[in-house]
C-alpha cells in the first residue's frame, strides 16, 4: 500500500478518531497524541489494512484500546476515566461553584476597559497568540502583553475582592 492510497483510506476519519480519544481522556493534547499514535501503529501495519472488512471500525477499535490503556499506565496519573452515567453530588456542587466562578470573570470583564477587556477575551477565551491579538488590533506585541497583565491583575483583585467579602 502507497502513502496515497493509505492517506485517502485512514484520513476520512481521523476526526472520529480524535472525537473519541478527547471524549476518553478530556485532554485535547493527549487525544492528539493518541490520534497520531493510532496513525503511525496503522502506517506500520498499513500492508494488513486490505484484510480488514472495515477499516475505520479497526482505528476506532485501535483509538479506543489505546486510550484505555494510557488511562491505565502510570503515566497517566492525572487523567481519569469518564462516564457519562457517573456524577455524584460532589461533583455537581463543584460543577456549579466552577460556573459561579466563570460567570463571575464574565461579569469584571465586563467592568474592564474596552482594549483589555478584549485582550482578556482573545487571548484567555479565544486561545490566540500575542503576534495574531496585536495584528488584528493593529498594536505591537508588547502593549498586547502589558495590557493583558493589567487586565488580568483588575479580575485577580476583583475575584479575591469578592471571595473574601465578609471575611475578616
Amino acid at each position: 500500500m502507497k502513502q496515497k492510497e493509505f492517506l485517502t483510506t485512514v484520513l476520512p476519519f481521523k476526526d472520529k478518531l480524535y472525537r473519541l480519544a478527547k471524549r476518553l481522556l478530556v485532554s485535547s493534547e493527549e487525544a492528539e497524541d493518541a490520534v497520531q499514535e493510532v496513525f503511525l501503529k496503522l502506517w506500520n501495519g498499513k500492508q494488513k489494512i486490505k484484510n480488514y472488512k472495515n477499516p475505520e471500525a479497526f482505528a476506532i477499535t485501535m483509538t479506543k484500546n489505546y486510550c484505555l490503556d494510557r488511562l491505565k499506565s502510570k503515566q497517566a496519573g492525572n487523567l481519569k476515566i469518564v462516564h457519562s452515567n457517573y456524577q455524584n453530588s460532589e461533583n455537581i456542587e463543584k460543577a456549579v461553584e466552577a460556573n459561579d466562578g466563570v460567570s463571575l470573570v464574565f461579569k469584571i470583564m465586563e467592568t474592564l476597559p474596552e482594549q483589555q477587556r478584549m485582550i482578556l477575551q482573545l487571548r484567555d477565551v479565544e486561545q490566540f497568540e500575542f503576534d495574531e491579538i496585536a495584528e488584528m488590533l493593529e498594536s505591537n506585541e508588547t502593549a498586547v502583553r502589558v495590557a493583558l497583565s493589567r487586565a488580568r491583575k483588575t479580575v485577580r483583585e476583583q475575584l479575591i475582592k469578592q471571595y473574601n467579602y465578609g471575611v475578616s
